[in-house]
């Protein structure tokens, strides 16, 4: 076990951070643990050859770009705005894919990209001369087409890129070798939150599928969800693999890890202002699972509160959910040894990947600050707060 990614103790820092400091909600970020996630990471790249992008989809906390970029090879976005902070803040190589360019995007998406990734042939015949024309300009310019392994491996359909009938990537039947001229690349990505055995046999699936096509190729992307940061990821057999790989087929080798930049490195601090009762002892606290962890609603899943455990479990079960006035605002139902107070902080764990990104201002519901800490100093700052005008300004 690597002591520096065990989960509990990653997480069992927080405790050591006095809640009153920070205002509520709020997300608190360790940048020590995303040190620690970044350096194992820089480690897997050097010792397999592969270059490791942060995808910002997952974590874009573009305070910390400057620690990110000192150990990864730069950024993988999902459009354009994501191509935008890559280049703008990050430094390194830019790889951008989207489901479906538009002609406006497309040409400032080939300003600052290094690579293109195009979810589709049509898509690539339509804009081929175009992207020609920018890489006669940048020569350093490369493109690809994200491919579709049909390896389902995620447990959650509406995170299975390689679901049936899935609108992501190309399938096997439906790829062209005589329309390949300009790619020099292929991308696939199937896994979410996935330790090694499920990408090994996507892997697989893939050479078995599109392996014909490797030897006119100068780089394979093998996308993100690898949770290579988590505590029990099998890394070396993740090293070896991809040593193997690129001795066989002599490519580079891309991995876009999100969740794992940011795994066990963040919280969400909340403060309690209401105790009703409703055939069970209720709790409405100033975070929301509408507003600021959505997840918990479409995944679903139920976030972990430290020091809380499963409903029953301890003498005092409560309902935890939001301000909005949606009925199904619910976080879910918690346990905790004493009874909940008016003004009492509760920190939910692990809310620095993916929640942070998805927040929105529905009925006007203020965003979370964003406080920076670290765990080894106990130096803390909030590096942002939001107010009306951040509600306002996205609407008209």
């Amino acid at each position: 076990m690597r002591p520096w990614t065990e989960a509990r103790a990653r997480l069992e820092r927080f405790r050591q951070l006095d809640l009153k400091r920070v205002p509520s909600p709020c997300f608190v970020v360790d940048e020590v643990a995303i040190e620690e996630n970044c350096r194992l990471l820089a480690h897997v790249q050097q010792a397999s050859g592969a270059k490791v992008l942060a995808a910002l989809k997952a974590f874009s906390m573009w305070s910390l770009a400057p620690l990110v970029a000192r150990q990864l090879s730069g950024t993988c976005a999902s459009g354009l705005h994501e191509a935008r902070l890559g280049r703008e803040e990050y430094g390194g190589e830019v790889h951008t894919f989207c489901a479906a360019f538009t002609e406006r995007e497309l040409r400032e998406v080939l300003k600052i990209s290094d690579h293109v990734v195009f979810n589709s042939q049509a898509q690539w015949r339509r804009f081929q001369t175009l992207a020609l024309s920018a890489q006669r300009e940048r020569p350093g310019l490369r493109y690809g087409l994200r491919v579709n392994p049909e390896n389902s491996e995620g447990a959650v359909a509406l995170y299975d890129p390689c679901a049936p009938c899935s609108r992501l990537g190309i399938p096997r039947a439906e790829f062209r070798a005589d329309q390949l001229e300009g790619i020099s690349g292929l991308h696939f990505h199937a896994l979410c939150e996935q330790d090694f055995p499920p990408l090994e046999r996507t892997v697989a699936a893939f050479e078995a599928k599109f392996g014909e096509f490797i030897p006119r190729m100068e780089w394979i992307n093998f996308g993100g969800g690898h949770h290579i940061t988590r505590f029990d990821y099998q890394v070396d057999a993740l090293i070896a693999l991809l040593k193997d790989f690129r001795a066989r087929h002599g490519v580079a080798l891309y991995l876009e890890p999100g969740e794992a930049v940011a795994y066990h490195a963040g919280v969400l601090v909340a403060e309690v202002l209401d105790l009703p009762f409703n055939g069970m002892p209720l709790a409405i606290l100033d975070t929301s699972a509408t507003c600021h962890m959505p997840d918990v609603i479409e995944m679903p899943y139920r976030p972990n509160i430290l020091g809380a455990g499963e409903p029953d479990s301890r003498p005092h079960t409560y309902r935890l959910g939001g301000q909005t006035c949606l009925a199904g605002d619910v976080i879910g139902d918690y346990a905790f040894d004493a009874p909940l107070r008016i003004g009492q902080r509760l920190v939910f764990e692990d809310m620095a990947y993916y929640t942070m990104v998805k927040t929105t201002t529905f009925n006007g519901i203020n965003l979370p600050s964003i406080a920076i800490w670290n765990s080894r100093t106990d130096a803390l700052r909030v590096v942002r707060s939001f107010g009306y005008q951040d509600f306002k300004g996205r609407l008209s």
